[in-house]
């Protein structure tokens, strides 16, 4: 038979127990978490969230081509969120900026369609601005092109701009609007000095020319702040087509009066066997 342990050995004081007893972890959501834990994930820096929200939408009665074009952009940008077609009218402005509210948004890509042939795209931040209106030109899908590149769904982008971005306040606001909008990767310091030289880039599509036509202080409408001098509207490029097609008719005409005219003022003499064989 064993032995009977003392009580002051088989007993301890309640001092010595809270003093080697760990402290009760805190239970959350995720599991159980210890203070050392809690104190340590305070210290390290804070992650990098997206909070840009980009609604995409276009107007009624939009060609094929563009409507693909749109959806190629809505493949490229993981943070944006699609809405039915909207009426392309003067008070569009309006309607733009409550469905933005509604869908909890910050920016706005809409793609207007004018007479089934020309393509605007208006990049607005929504609700105070600013808005840029651009003319979409030389527009080539993903399913034309048929490019071998291609890359991981919902990957951040690398944007390149070129020195002519920084020259001029017109150029710098269209940066950022475009840098807000498509949130390139926000980790760009860990590539190294000298690693896009070393990389091989594949192109994606789709391909696509934005023209800027003017640049306004609020969300689709407010004071223009720029002016393109250069712009041409496609109206008046259509129309100093036909006028040159209807130039080249009235030329024809001048050249058959002119001929007319020649053959009358140089008549020729009547020839002496041109009868010879009727009789």
């Amino acid at each position: 038979m064993g032995t009977k342990r003392k009580k002051s050995e088989a007993t301890s004081t309640p001092s010595e127990l809270s003093e080697e007893a760990p402290a009760r972890p805190n239970r959350t959501l995720l599991g159980w978490k210890s203070p050392l834990e809690a104190v340590i994930n305070k210290k390290e820096p804070s992650v990098f969230r997206n909070k840009e929200k980009v609604l995409v939408l276009c107007s009624r009665r939009i060609a094929y081509r563009y409507r693909h074009l749109m959806m190629d952009i809505v493949s490229l940008l993981p943070h944006c969120k699609k809405d039915n077609k909207v009426e392309s009218k003067e008070n569009k402005g309006a309607t733009l900026n409550e469905l933005v509210e509604l869908r909890n948004c910050s920016s706005c890509l809409f793609f207007e369609c004018r007479k089934q042939k020309d393509l605007y795209l208006w990049m607005a931040k929504c609700p105070s601005g600013p808005s840029v209106k651009f003319l979409v030109n030389a527009v080539h899908t993903m399913e034309e092109l048929k490019l071998t590149g291609n890359h991981l769904k919902g990957s951040r982008p690398i944007l390149t701009f070129s020195s002519d971005f920084d020259l001029q306040p017109h150029w710098q606001l269209l940066k950022e609007i475009m840098t807000q909008v498509s949130v390139p990767h926000h980790g760009t310091e860990k590539i190294e000095r000298g690693g896009l030289d070393k990389m091989t880039l594949i192109e994606v599509g789709p391909r696509f020319c934005l023209n800027p036509i003017k640049i306004f202080s609020a969300s689709f409408t407010g004071q223009t702040l720029y002016e393109n001098p250069l712009y041409v509207s496609p109206n008046q490029v259509r129309a100093a087509e036909k006028r040159k097609k209807a130039g080249k008719y009235a030329n024809k005409i001048k050249a058959k009066q002119r001929r007319k005219m020649h053959e009358l003022s140089n008549q020729l003499e009547p020839d002496e066997f041109a009868d010879m064989w009727n009789e």
